[in-house]
């Protein structure tokens, strides 16, 4: 049973587990039985984190030379998706999402396939990489990102529809037709290579193989950036609703929305937005015969929607079956219950630390505001990840742990014997920059600590009210700093171009962190949007110095263009 305070929240609270972080888009696990998470920055390093909360200095992948990414505020290119083959014990294979400049300078994306290492489980073979599909951008925005293996054994793969605002490519969108790759979701078997060449197979179910105005590689349509994608694991016990995938899909002008992935769905874009018209002649088109959302949301609650996870752990036995999400823009987080018998989902605030239910040992009571991404680890436990500062060159990103105060599970049920790794890179350990609510109550100030659960329409993220430790920001070369894991980051409305930061520069970044203070709200959506022409480059040099002068300004959302 859930327990909501007085004002109707879910009260929650956060344990931070990672920090320094360039915003952290993903975070996953091998499901190989070792319990360590894999931690990608937009600029195109991944990190390893073993289950001791300890990080290898060496980092697991780094091709931030190839990644496309920039300082700019809110870009949405960079490093954006991630995936372990479901035999990855066996044959050692991950896929990745990127984007890059090809020697035209066309701006694409490109999935590939990687191998690990075989000397060393910690360390990906840079050479390995095998191309599996490219597609050209038409815009810097919407380029998708989400990799994931169903439980099918297939990759499923959600590409934007092209960016720009509206969807205006062609009569209908590329949403909307199936002809083209963009606005859709994909599924391919890579297990194999097709008759024509492809170094993929197309699944024989797969829904429009069969008509010739279809593109094969096409299992569902009508998206228009779908961010953050999960699949569930289902019930522990009766293991209902495993299988299902959940994604964020982040709208235009008015709505967010939440959908489950259907096979030959028709997700609406750019008919609708949400639930209600976008295009009106499309909306009343007889044949259109759209997925309706789970459930959206307006603009005034967040513009930018990013997908969670069911939580199907066993820490926190009354959050079972909620699917958990935030928004990148406001910085709140949800959570949507099922409710059977309505056939609906219904939503329901979480709200984060208030010092009576937060004060245990490591539990700390604010996150940054911009929400990048939600994770699982290995045992089914869930995270997100948030960032201070948008930008990916912005060491600003911290990563935190969900845990319900409410009801723990019973003292050692809950165990688990990861397999023991070798390591060959020095283990960095971690150290928090986030203040325990019980730290900040021992202080002697007569200022409170802050209590984020006081607001009934939702969590508001805020930072520690005392000037934070200073991380050691990632080296290019290959290091991330000696940081201590925080994710920051939130949903990538940006994607980093590539720019070389040397070691000097990093550092310098990670001293001039400013005194860390509550983040006020986003300005008005009309204030808060950057066109391209308004965005301002910020010099690698000085992105954490112009912090506070930058959070006055809006930042982009997905939503916005």
């Amino acid at each position: 049973m859930l327990v909501e305070d007085p004002k109707g929240c879910l009260q929650l609270c956060l344990k931070e587990v990672a920090n320094g972080l360039r915003n952290p888009v993903l975070m996953l696990h091998a499901n190989d039985n070792t319990h360590r998470v894999f931690v990608a920055e937009q600029v195109g390093i991944i990190w390893v984190y073993l289950p001791d909360g300890s990080r290898l200095e060496d980092p697991f992948l780094d091709i931030k030379k190839i990644v496309l990414a920039s300082p700019w505020i809110g870009d949405e290119r960079g490093f954006l998706g991630m995936a372990f083959h479901p035999k990855h014990k066996h044959n050692r294979k991950f896929y990745i999402y990127y984007s890059y400049m090809d020697k035209k300078k066309a701006e694409k994306i490109r999935i590939s396939e990687f191998k690990v290492l075989a000397s060393d489980v910690n360390k990906a073979d840079p050479r390995s990489e095998r191309s599996l599909l490219e597609l050209e951008e038409p815009a810097a925005n919407h380029n998708g990102g989400q990799l994931l293996f169903g439980l099918d054994g297939y990759l499923y793969l959600f590409i934007g529809d092209g960016g720009k605002a509206g969807d205006p490519f062609g009569k209908f969108g590329n949403a909307q037709n199936k002809s083209t790759l963009l606005g859709k979701v994909l599924r391919i078997d890579v297990n194999g290579k097709s008759p024509d060449g492809k170094p993929y197979r197309i699944p024989p179910d797969n829904p429009f193989v069969s008509d010739p105005k279809a593109l094969p590689e096409v299992y569902a349509y009508g998206v228009r950036n779908m961010w953050r994608c999960a699949v569930d694991r289902g019930d522990p016990v009766t293991h209902k609703g495993r299988g299902r995938i959940f994604c964020g899909d982040v709208g235009q002008n008015r709505f967010e929305e939440v959908d489950i992935i259907v096979k030959g769905g028709n997700y609406g874009w750019r008919a609708k937005e949400g639930f209600e018209c976008y295009d009106i002649k499309l909306c009343y088109n007889s044949s259109l015969d759209d997925i309706l959302p789970i459930f959206a949301y307006g603009h005034s609650v967040g513009k930018s929607v990013t997908g969670g996870y069911v939580y199907r752990g066993c820490d926190s036995p009354n959050l079972n079956g909620l699917y958990i999400f935030g928004d990148f823009m406001s910085g709140r987080l949800m959570a949507l219950q099922e409710d059977e018998r309505e056939n609906k989902w219904k939503k329901q605030d979480i709200c984060i630390g208030s010092t009576k239910a937060c004060a245990f040992p490591g539990l700390i009571s604010s996150y940054n505001k911009f929400i990048i991404s939600f994770a699982e680890d290995e045992a089914g436990e869930l995270y997100f990840m948030a960032t201070s500062y948008p930008s990916a060159y912005a060491p600003h990103g911290s990563i935190y742990k969900f845990v319900d105060p409410a009801r723990r599970a019973p003292p050692g049920k809950c165990k688990h014997k990861p397999i023991p790794v070798k390591t060959k890179s020095k283990r960095i350990p971690f150290a928090p920059l986030a203040k325990t609510v019980l730290e900040l109550l021992n202080e002697p100030t007569t200022t409170k600590p802050p209590n984020t659960s006081s607001i009934s329409t939702g969590a508001t993220p805020t930072t520690s009210s005392k000037k934070p430790k200073k991380p050691a920001s990632p080296k290019s070369s290959t290091k991330l700093s000696a940081v201590k894991p925080t994710v920051s980051g939130k949903k990538r409305q940006a994607k980093g171009s590539k720019t070389k930061l040397d070691p000097a520069e990093e550092k310098t970044k990670a001293r001039k962190v400013s005194k860390a203070s509550r983040v006020t709200s986003l300005p008005d959506r009309k204030g808060s949007q950057l066109t391209r022409a308004k965005k301002k480059l910020l010099p690698k040099k000085t992105a954490a110095a112009k912090e506070k002068k930058q959070k006055k300004k809006g930042v982009r959302s997905r939503s916005s263009l």
